[in-house]
């Protein structure tokens, strides 16, 4: 693939970092009091972004848009909590980092992304999700028994539909979302530590996690495939099982819009 240069701006969601900024491709981190770091490279920019807080969202938004342009979004930020926990705002924390916030971060960043030649939106949503239909009825997990590991399937199955949703409302951007494999990541080890050892030699490296997300990103050749679709290795692939059940009314799926909006608007 050939690269023309790029400013690239890293926002993670975590919220309490050391004192002093240290940088690795393992895991990134930086002081509060000098956000956005920058590299030694002119053109990378590190945001401190809580992605579980939407006024915090709200607020990077407002200020990145004045200062810079955007090419590619990819949101990979994510968390599996497997104990119900809430946050200040009083959402699940789930719920509030891998759907609201995403909600929020994409829908408020589109209209600097349609300014820009070959706009692209990736969502790193997961294979899990295949167990999970669409749940409109209880998306904060407050009358169901909880179980972390369900919840994020189900927050990784709003992601697809979000996605759908995006590319039919802005032509001018091309979105996907994309399963990368089971990769041996801190995540895995801390939040599926049965599965990470089950699995064990057979989960993918970071790299290979990785390799469909920069492909989705840069390659000429993704933007050939249709707007909305789920990958997995570089391959548009099915968002339902055979005879699953899992596929979601119109209804439905206005219903997760209009929720994400009404919580989007509440804390902006």
């Amino acid at each position: 693939m050939s690269l023309r240069p790029r400013t690239l701006s890293l926002m993670t969601w975590r919220s309490k970092f050391p004192e002093e900024p240290s940088w690795s491709l393992g895991g990134t981190a930086a002081s509060e009091k000098r956000p956005p770091w920058r590299s030694p490279s002119e053109n990378i920019f590190l945001h401190i972004v809580d992605l579980s807080l939407p006024k915090s969202v709200w607020k990077f938004v407002e200020n990145f848009k004045q200062e810079h342009t955007l090419n590619v979004l990819i949101n990979n930020a994510g968390c599996m909590v497997n104990k119900r926990e809430l946050t200040e705002d009083g959402l699940e924390k789930n719920f509030a980092t891998n759907t609201l916030g995403v909600y929020v971060l994409t829908t408020a960043l589109i209209p600097v992304l349609e300014k820009e030649h070959d706009p692209r939106v990736i969502t790193v949503s997961s294979g899990g999700m295949l167990v999970q239909k669409l749940n409109t009825d209880d998306p904060q997990s407050e009358r169901t028994a909880f179980d972390g590991t369900m919840v994020y399937a189900q927050n990784k199955r709003q992601q697809v539909v979000l996605t759908e949703r995006w590319a039919r409302a802005h032509p001018a951007i091309h979105f996907s979302c994309m399963h990368p494999g089971w990769v041996d990541t801190p995540g895995v080890r801390l939040s599926m530590p049965g599965f990470h050892a089950r699995l064990g030699a057979r989960l993918r490296s970071e790299a290979q996690g990785a390799d469909t997300v920069l492909w989705l990103a840069l390659a000429p050749a993704a933007t050939a495939q249709p707007s909305g679709c789920f990958f997995q290795d570089r391959k548009p692939a099915p968002t339902h099982l055979p005879l699953a059940r899992t596929s979601s009314s119109p209804a439905e799926e206005e219903k997760l819009i209009e929720i994400l909006e009404e919580l989007a608007r509440r804390f902006k």
